[in-house]
């Protein structure tokens, strides 16, 4: 059995939150998010941590998190650059937005071997999620078809108050497995639940019980080369039409691998509440969440002593 590796994306900026916010503390103590995610996934076995950050960004990402973790889990850095494109491509003039999450998984093919997990650093997951993503990754392997697995959580569950957020809406059959995921990158909470909007104007109605991804995902090291293929269509095709915003989205080419027959994605189901900081008034709800879960003795009041 291959040691397990959670695979962190950290290299966004965080624009609407107007900082970076993956090392902004969330306790007296000064963790942060990302802290008690990596706490959880030692607990749940997890033996290495992949941190997917910029290049810029690598000394206050070090100091501020790798470095608090390196003597309790092996660390590793990636760094997602918009140049580090398949040979007989080229950056669109102009371009500066990062090519979108399976372009960060494919920035890791040279230290990616085995099984690994990915989150994104500024969610709270909870430690059950990491707990059952350990247990699917254990004990599946890939066969005539690709064995994934994602942790859903209820939409009314991963909205905020303060701003629309981004979330892969899921469809799922009636043994657990993901049948669809469709991206929606504009969705506002509503006293009914939710909707959503493709053009800013025209917005669907959504009840808030719909299953979401929040990029949780349990992948085999077979997912590189269905990744791979996948940009590379998104560079001929996509990049074609909208050469400076375009990006490349993980749940979507996850369910091109659905409709192409070549995985199944398990979806299991946390009962942890999700909690994140899309924006910088989220951070009082966040603060008081992770207080709580101290009082209630799920966490100890120092992680890392």
């Amino acid at each position: 059995m291959k040691a397990l590796t959670l695979v962190i994306l950290a290299a966004g900026m965080g624009s609407r939150y107007g900082g970076l916010k993956q090392i902004d503390p969330v306790d007296e103590q000064g963790n942060k998010i990302i802290d008690f995610s990596i706490y959880d996934a030692i607990r749940a076995g997890f033996e290495r941590v992949v941190f997917i950050i910029k290049k810029e960004n690598e000394e206050d990402f070090r100091t501020c998190v790798g470095d608090k973790v390196k003597d309790k889990i092996k660390v590793e850095y990636v760094f997602q650059d918009l140049t580090d494109i398949p040979e007989g491509y080229s950056v669109p003039e102009g371009r500066v937005k990062p090519w979108g999450t399976t372009h960060a998984i494919l920035c890791c093919r040279d230290v990616l071997d085995g099984p690994f997990a990915v989150i994104n650093a500024d969610d709270f997951y909870g430690r059950e999620a990491f707990e059952k993503i350990a247990e699917f990754l254990n004990n599946n392997e890939d066969d005539e078809k690709k064995r994934f697995a994602m942790v859903g959580y209820k939409l009314c569950n991963t909205l905020t108050d303060n701003g629309y957020v981004s979330r892969g809406i899921c469809i799922t059959d009636d043994k657990g497995y993901l049948n669809q995921i469709s991206e929606r990158t504009h969705i506002e909470k509503r006293p009914y639940g939710a909707a959503y909007t493709e053009d800013g104007e025209n917005y669907i109605d959504l009840t808030g019980e719909e299953t979401v991804s929040m990029n949780l995902w349990g992948f085999s090291a077979g997912v590189m080369a269905e990744l791979k293929e996948d940009f590379d269509n998104f560079l001929k095709t996509t990049v074609a039409t909208n050469p400076l915003k375009s990006e490349c989205y993980l749940p979507i080419s996850v369910d091109g691998m659905l409709k192409a027959d070549k995985a199944t994605v398990r979806v299991l189901t946390s009962s942890d509440k999700w909690f994140g900081v899309t924006y910088k008034e989220d951070k009082p709800f966040v603060v008081a969440s992770v207080k709580a879960l101290k009082e209630q003795g799920v966490y100890p009041e120092v992680l890392w002593n």
